[in-house]
């Protein structure tokens, strides 16, 4: 798997792989993707999905899903981790995220868009790249969404990106429901079904993916799971390979293992649509 560095929120990866690649596990990320070779297979939303060399992969934010070569050909892809919280700024967070729900597309726009970021991995990805990128990315989903995203009142919109704000700046200590709650003026119950609606998932699968992404750089950097664990404000080892496991589909010490730097060129097999 090769994984170029991340920018802008974003992280953009390459994988390579032959059988079952990931068991069930999901993310807090829209994971948007282009199969490259091969036939890809996954469970999604309860059904068995597959997608053939050419095909736009839309997976959206905590959706539980797997991961699989469908032939003995082997399977490539290549696909972007994208926030929601940059969809959603698309029109100011004044609706919820759009939902698409075929996971396999064949639509060019979007297919365009993710081509003149994943075509090279090694690219420096620019501001106006990534804006322009993420204009027509949620103008994509939206199109396939069909319906608009339910509007977010002022207050609400407020409220839930001050406990965003929260989670990521104390994303390593304990955060309870009474401290959102004092920091949103909102019930709990409000701000998760208000959080879920512009974020895509629910204030705690925030702060676990926030530890888990904290722990990812500390590895990637050298630091052992048991430091990167109780750095990221988990309680152990064990609780932190939970946790790592049931997100990515896989442990921690095997994602660094099958990590390959970017700049370890691999053959050209994306054209950009620049």
């Amino acid at each position: 798997m090769r994984v170029a560095d991340s920018s802008h929120g974003v992280e953009r990866i390459e994988a390579r792989f032959h059988g079952n690649a990931f068991s069930p596990h999901r993310h807090d990320t829209y994971r948007l993707g282009l199969t490259l070779h091969g036939l890809q297979t996954f469970r999604y939303r309860g059904v068995e999905r597959f997608s053939n060399a050419g095909n736009v992969i839309v997976l959206h934010p905590d959706e539980l899903h797997d991961g699989a070569a469908g032939t003995d050909d082997g399977l490539i892809y290549r696909m972007i981790y994208l926030p929601p919280d940059l969809i959603s700024a698309v029109d100011g967070h004044r609706t919820g995220l759009p939902f698409v729900p075929d996971p396999v597309l064949a639509d060019e726009g979007i297919r365009q868009a993710l081509g003149d970021i994943l075509a090279d991995l090694d690219e420096q990805l620019s501001d106006l790249l990534m804006d322009d990128v993420v204009m027509r990315l949620a103008a994509g989903l939206s199109r396939q969404a069909g319906t608009p995203g339910k509007t977010l009142t002022p207050s609400a919109r407020s409220a839930v990106l001050r406990a965003r704000d929260l989670l990521e700046d104390r994303c390593a200590a304990p955060v309870s429901s009474r401290a959102l709650e004092a920091e949103t003026g909102l019930d709990r119950y409000e701000l998760a079904r208000q959080f879920r609606r512009l974020m895509g998932t629910s204030p705690h699968r925030y702060l676990v993916m926030r530890r888990l992404e904290r722990a990812k750089r500390s590895m990637v950097e050298g630091q052992g799971l048991a430091a990167a664990a109780a750095d990221a404000g988990f309680a152990d080892q064990a609780h932190f390979t939970r946790h790592f496991r049931k997100t990515f589909g896989i442990t921690p010490g095997r994602w660094l293992a099958i990590r390959i730097p970017s700049t370890e060129k691999a053959n050209p097999v994306l054209s950009t649509g620049r």
